[in-house]
């Protein structure tokens, strides 16, 4: 199991929330906050484009299937 360093967590509109995590192989991590076993992987800048999108309003749908 990779040993994930989580951040503190990024809140949208209606109460959306996500973290970013970061492993010591330097991989990115993004996981809604309260379900970080359930994670999506991808590079960093990948990460970072998902991230701006969802402050933007733009994928909030994205991160649907990882809500509980």
């Amino acid at each position: 199991m990779n040993q994930i360093t989580w951040e503190e967590p990024f809140c949208g509109a209606g109460n959306n929330c996500f973290r970013i995590g970061t492993d010591p192989a330097g991989n990115a991590y993004i996981a809604v906050a309260g379900a970080e076993d359930h994670y999506v992987t991808d590079t960093r800048e990948a990460l970072r484009n998902l991230i701006r999108d969802i402050k933007a309003g733009k994928a909030d749908h994205l991160l649907e299937p990882f809500r509980h």
